[in-house]
């Protein structure tokens, strides 16, 4: 509130509560635009943190694909396996190193598919836990080979137990490497995903900051005297 003297007159002039609005909603929009543009710097660099860690790991384990890691050669080797209806790799990771989430990806594919080869197309739920005797009952054995009856299972004569089934552990071992490869592969993406949101968030907030100042934003003019 200002005190005006104009000759032997004395007024007193009072914000607007306009003004009072203008200037509230104007802070508010600078600090909400503070606020993204710090979020999304955040997202930004833990994104990058998150694909650079992704990478850094997998070169560790020093994997390169194998030369039959090509579209074209796994068809064949899953042809002649007799292997049907099951999902073939489109990309080629053939003598490549596996450094990326992509990468990772198309290679657990192909690990899928010879992990298959060695089974005869059989998963782990349709294997026996352990090997089973030539004798043994078809009602005793599993789909895929093998038996999960102890008492028709060949026994390991050191040891003076049932011999496990070694397709099955494959396929135990395929499982865990190539949910890891995937799981690195949907961190990459978790990475790329931060980077987006950052980026929209950043652009918010500068959007929010230009908002604020040209359509908020008004110089006071001084009070006229009449």
């Amino acid at each position: 509130m200002s005190t005006i003297t104009a000759g032997n007159r004395v007024e007193t002039a009072t914000p607007a509560r306009s003004d009072l609005l203008r200037k509230l909603f104007e802070r508010g929009g600078f600090a909400a635009g503070a606020i993204l543009v710090t979020f999304g710097v955040v997202a930004i660099v833990m994104g990058f943190n998150g694909r650079s860690t992704v990478s850094d790991s997998l070169k560790l384990e020093k994997i390169t694909g194998t030369p039959d890691m090509t579209p074209a050669l796994i068809a064949k080797e899953a042809k002649e396996a007799g292997l049907t209806g099951v999902s073939l790799p489109t990309k080629s990771v053939a003598g490549m190193s596996i450094n990326s989430g992509d990468r990772a990806r198309t290679f657990a594919s192909y690990m899928r598919i010879h992990a298959l080869e060695a089974t005869g197309g059989y998963t782990y739920a349709q294997m026996g836990r352990f090997q089973a005797k030539t004798d043994a009952p078809k009602a005793e054995l599993a789909v895929g080979g093998g038996t999960d009856n102890p008492q028709w299972a060949l026994m390991d004569t050191a040891t003076k137990q049932p011999v496990a089934n070694g397709a099955r552990n494959l396929w135990v071992t395929e499982t865990a490497l190539t949910t890891a490869l995937n799981t690195s592969y949907m961190a990459d993406k978790l990475g790329l995903f931060g980077i987006v949101v950052g980026i929209a968030l950043l652009l918010s907030g500068i959007g929010f900051f230009v908002l604020a100042f040209a359509a908020l934003h008004r110089k006071q003019v001084p009070a006229r005297l009449h």
